[in-house]
């Protein structure tokens, strides 16, 4: 049902990454996109092509066309032209909401419904048969393979991007934040404590957003402390996009921005709470130092001296 595409959203010069990384990549896809028979116009056997098969099955319980193309990557003339066809099938109803006549809703029919449970039973079968040849250990060895392909792929498709400290997404971001560490906090969570906007934009810092299919998934903050010096804030990934490995890449640009403004040391501070925090900031090369700043949510305080800075 989901097989991998054979093309970036984006190009990428191909010198970024070896070839040979590149034609393994490749090569599972034109092996795994036959193998499943997606290049079939008749996608399990049923009379129409992947595409439109994929798109009843992501329909659900119904959503609007905006959110369809932003989680299937589609063009928007493209979809809908398969949303009209399927409609003209009988397989889904396309209406608009009274509150906003602009937004398209696409819902299945009961005729869409049960083509998408024999949609299911069929795809089930597939794998079954692929994977009744295998041994358990080796069915074990592949749903591991197979999940550490997943958690990579999603790693690789999500952006990090630098913003203004005061666009919607970092605010949301930070509320949402705030609410993930009042809840874990003891003592809970002001929000005055959060940075404000003119603290991370332009030459005071810098804040970076994550969005995985349109929707912001995490981001970082760094702000500065005092000449030479910047510090790292709000370090957040939502609880959909953690494990992995995004809290590290966030931490990643940060520094990267760090050098950018020519700081030769960042530091930040912890709560007591978030063990799983200090564990990553100490496995990143961050090294506990006493107090720099009375912080009412401080627990333990890291350094890290930046390499490759204009000053350094």
């Amino acid at each position: 049902m989901e097989p991998v595409t054979d093309a970036p959203t984006e190009p990428v010069p191909t010198e970024s990454v070896p070839a040979a990384d590149i034609e393994a990549f490749r090569h599972f896809n034109r092996y795994f996109t036959r193998r499943i028979g997606a290049l079939d116009d008749h996608y399990l056997g049923q009379d129409r092509p992947l595409g439109e098969a994929r798109l009843l099955f992501e329909i659900g319980d119904g959503v609007s066309l905006r959110e369809l193309r932003g989680r299937l990557a589609l063009d928007a003339g493209y979809l809908s032209r398969m949303a009209k066809s399927l409609e003209a099938q009988e397989l889904v109803r396309l209406t608009a909401p009274p509150h906003d006549t602009r937004l398209r809703l696409i819902e299945l029919t009961d005729a869409g419904r049960i083509e998408v449970e024999e949609q299911q039973r069929r795809a089930n079968a597939l794998a079954a048969g692929l994977l009744a040849t295998l041994t358990a250990p080796q069915r074990t060895e592949l749903t591991a393979a197979l999940a550490t392909t997943r958690r990579l792929l999603r790693l690789a498709g999500i952006t990090v991007t630098l913003v203004d400290g005061a666009t919607e997404d970092a605010r949301a971001c930070l509320d949402a934040y705030a609410a993930d560490i009042d809840a874990r906090f003891p003592e809970g969570f002001d929000k005055t404590d959060l940075v404000r906007p003119e603290e991370v934009t332009g030459d005071a810092g810098a804040f970076f957003v994550a969005h995985e299919e349109g929707r912001p998934v995490a981001c970082g903050a760094l702000r500065t402390l005092e000449p030479g010096v910047g510090e790292i804030r709000h370090v957040w990934v939502h609880p959909d996009a953690r494990r992995l490995g995004l809290a590290r890449r966030i931490l990643t640009e940060l520094e990267l921005a760090a050098m950018e403004h020519d700081f030769t040391v960042v530091r930040l501070d912890t709560h007591a709470a978030l063990t799983e925090a200090r564990a990553m900031y100490r496995a990143c090369g961050y090294a506990e130092i006493p107090a720099y700043v009375d912080h009412v949510y401080a627990d333990h305080w890291f350094e890290k001296r930046l390499t490759g800075s204009r000053n350094g």
